[in-house]
Formats: structure tokens, C-alpha cells, sequence
């Protein structure tokens, strides 16, 4: 538990607001064409499969690779990135925002898109700079996409992906990396304790309502419409 709540956090605190930089910086674009080429890039991670992301980490840390050969170059001791429980949950972190920060940004370029140009320009008129355009136009343009995704980011905070921490999980960073999906998948189908497992799954879908209901009402009484 302690372990799936970890990671749920720190997905929340830096792999939530990834995608919600990425667009505020694609929206300052203003070459089309470097635009598109920008977006084709990020998007194209989101449809590699985790068993070659896991794959391309294996080749990227592992004990004869380009970092610790890098590290090793630079006069440093070779670490051992993918058996140590201190880098485990940066690097899932670092593959989640790497996969899917991309195809996270299409839902808030989409809400930028609506903004009326005219703010911008009678911000411009005003002497507002970059910073305020976005901290006092775009920002408060996207807020409520932004409160409705979160609200549906509660409702998975007990759900850590089960093929990424699987295939990145041995026998190293065992302590780490046992959260609830695993521990379900190897009681349930590895031991056969199939009721205990379902109630685990009932826990963590109740859990999960609890969650979104609570996150909804703090929303609203934030001024914000929620999802419901």
C-alpha cells in the first residue's frame, strides 16, 4: 500500500502537470510547420508498448550502457540503476511522463484553442509580458479541464499500471516495487487465492469513488464545476 500511495503521488505531482506544460509551450509556437513536428514527436512515444520501453531502460541503465559508460567516462562508479530501490520511482516516473506526456497535451491544446485572440493582444496593449499572458489568459483558460482530469487522476491513485512495474520489478527493488497490482496479480493468479484478490479489487474501486466524490465536492466548493 505504502508503496502504491508513493507512487501515485509523485505521478500526481510531476507526471500530472507534464502535459499541461508541454501544451503551454507548443501554444507559444508560432511556426506551424515546427509546431507539427514538435507534436508528431511527443505523440509518437504513447503507442510504444511498455515491454519496449522497459526494454529500451534495460539498454539505456544498465551496467554496460551509454549512462553508466557515461559515469564511468566522466571518472564515476558504475551504478546499478535498475536493482536499487533509490532509483526505482524515478525512473517509473521518467517512463510515464515520457509516454504519455504527449498525448496528454492534445486535450489542452484543444482547450487553448477556444481562447480568443483578442485577449492576448489587449494583454499586449497593456504591457503584459509572456509570463502573465499565460499565468492570467491561458491558465484560467484550461483550469477547468485541468480540475476535471485531476478529479480523474483521484480515481486511480491504487492503479500503478501493472506492465510497467512488472516488467521494471526484480528481485533488487523488491520492496519498492510491489504495489497492489502486483501483489493481486501473484495472489490471485499465481496462488489461486481468487476471493482475496476480487476483494481487493472491490477495495480498490471503492477507494477509488470515495476519491472522486471527495476531489468533485472540493472543487465545487473551489468555484469550479466539477464533473458532476
Amino acid at each position: 500500500m505504502v508503496n502504491t500511495l508513493l507512487l501515485s503521488f509523485y505521478g500526481i505531482v510531476f507526471a500530472f502537470p507534464a502535459p499541461i506544460i508541454l501544451a503551454l509551450f507548443l501554444n507559444e509556437i508560432r511556426r506551424s510547420w515546427f509546431k507539427r513536428t514538435i507534436q508528431t514527436m511527443i505523440y509518437v512515444p504513447h503507442f510504444i508498448s511498455w515491454v519496449i520501453v522497459a526494454s529500451m531502460t534495460f539498454m539505456l541503465l544498465n551496467s554496460t550502457g551509454p549512462v553508466n559508460g557515461f559515469i564511468n567516462y566522466m571518472g564515476g562508479e558504475t551504478v546499478n540503476f535498475l536493482t536499487s530501490t533509490g532509483t526505482f520511482r524515478p525512473i517509473i516516473i521518467i517512463q510515464t511522463i515520457w509516454k504519455n506526456a504527449g498525448w496528454g497535451t492534445i486535450v489542452f491544446l484543444a482547450a487553448l484553442s477556444n481562447v480568443d485572440v483578442e485577449q492576448y493582444e489587449a494583454a499586449i496593449v497593456d504591457g503584459a509580458g509572456r509570463f502573465r499572458q499565460v499565468w492570467h489568459i491561458t491558465l484560467p483558460a484550461i483550469r477547468s479541464v485541468i480540475v476535471i482530469l485531476l478529479i480523474l487522476q483521484m480515481g486511480s491513485v491504487l492503479d500503478n499500471g501493472f506492465d510497467q512495474i512488472f516488467l521494471m520489478s526484480n528481485a533488487g527493488n523488491r520492496s519498492v516495487s510491489d504495489v497492489l497490482d502486483t501483489f493481486t496479480y501473484r495472489e490471485g493468479i499465481i496462488n489461486g487465492s481468487f476471493s482475496y484478490t476480487t476483494a481487493i479489487g472491490l477495495f480498490k474501486s471503492f477507494i477509488g469513488m470515495v476519491l472522486i466524490l471527495g476531489t468533485n465536492k472540493l472543487a465545487k466548493k473551489a468555484g469550479e464545476s466539477g464533473i458532476f
